[in-house]
């Protein structure tokens, strides 16, 4: 459905986008990670055609978005970080507009209409004006007039931000649902948790180069090593500075991190390290609380891959 190719892009001596290349099957969820700055913005800007790479290019179910943009942009749908409405319009007025830009008239529009104002939840809302509506519901009516005309893949740049947990949740789920019923999903957000959720593979952009590609678990196996023990004992401030001694002088390329009560060690072969270290703390009387082995997640991916959070 979508292929990138080899795309570079700069403004004057600076490359924002360095050889990205990633292909989208149809039907898939992809999502985009990456910290401020990234090259997330620019790269949705030349996937959709708002900007032409320096080098490389865009293809959508085939076609060229260089020499065939027209028919490329025809299988989009694009809902911006920015809110593209017409404020003093109506919510259904505001997508028989869009529904008219995208060619849809006739019975066939006024079809579509209804059928989207019922997928994003807002039947009883068609006819008051859009300036009246919260943020959710404004990113709502945004995305109602990406999905009118039926595209082949929708392309979300960092859509629920700045709204509230309900419109948030439902447009999850409506994403969830139109990838379920057969549309392809290219996603960024500043939400680890949108993308786990939404997202069948994910790519991670740090600098303007694609620093890593695959699914959750294919990713998870780069910080293998990262794996995480908790260990909680009892808050006794002299049995916590016994542990951290014991633990420093015994294992000193351990990676020990001491919260109160809470010692959190990385290490390859937990559960291993984890049965010796019990043992060790119950001879030396030291009341424990819990331990458990925290496996990688997202999170932890980013944060090895590009030593930022994903907010910085």
């Amino acid at each position: 459905m979508l292929e990138v190719n080899q795309v570079v892009k700069n403004y004057g001596d600076k490359q924002i986008l360095k050889e990205i290349s990633f292909k989208v099957e149809k039907g898939d969820s992809f999502g985009f990670l990456g910290p401020n700055g990234a090259g997330k913005s620019t790269l949705i800007s030349i996937i959709t055609g708002l900007y032409q790479p320096t080098d490389g290019y865009v293809l959508i179910e085939g076609y060229d978005m260089k020499g065939q943009q027209k028919k490329a942009q025809q299988m989009i749908g694009i809902v911006p970080q920015e809110i593209a409405l017409y404020l003093n319009m109506t919510a259904k007025e505001n997508l028989i507009f869009w529904g008219r830009m995208y060619g849809l008239k006739g019975k066939l529009l006024k079809k579509r209409v209804r059928e989207t104002l019922e997928i994003i939840g807002l039947e009883e809302r068609a006819n008051d004006k859009v300036k009246l509506f919260s943020g959710g519901m404004k990113r709502r009516v945004n995305i109602g007039c990406a999905i009118l005309h039926k595209p082949k893949i929708l392309i979300m740049d960092e859509p629920t931000v700045g709204i509230d947990p309900q419109s948030r949740n439902h447009i999850l789920e409506t994403v969830k649902r139109l990838n379920q019923d057969g549309m392809t999903i290219v996603y960024t957000s500043h939400y680890m948790e949108e993308v786990e959720y939404l997202c069948d593979k994910i790519g991670i952009i740090d600098q303007g180069s694609l620093v890593a590609l695959g699914t959750i678990a294919e990713l998870s196996k780069l910080v293998e090593e990262q794996r995480e023990i908790i260990l909680t004992i009892k808050n006794n401030k002299a049995d916590i500075e016994k542990v951290s001694k014991y633990i420093r002088e015994s294992y000193p390329s351990k990676d020990l991190n001491v919260e109160g009560q809470k010692f959190k060690i990385s290490d390859q072969k937990p559960q291993e390290f984890i049965s010796k270290l019990i043992q060790v703390l119950t001879d030396m009387k030291v009341e424990i609380i819990s331990a458990e082995v925290v496996e990688p997640n997202l999170e932890n991916v980013f944060l090895y891959l590009t030593g930022k959070k994903l907010r910085d």
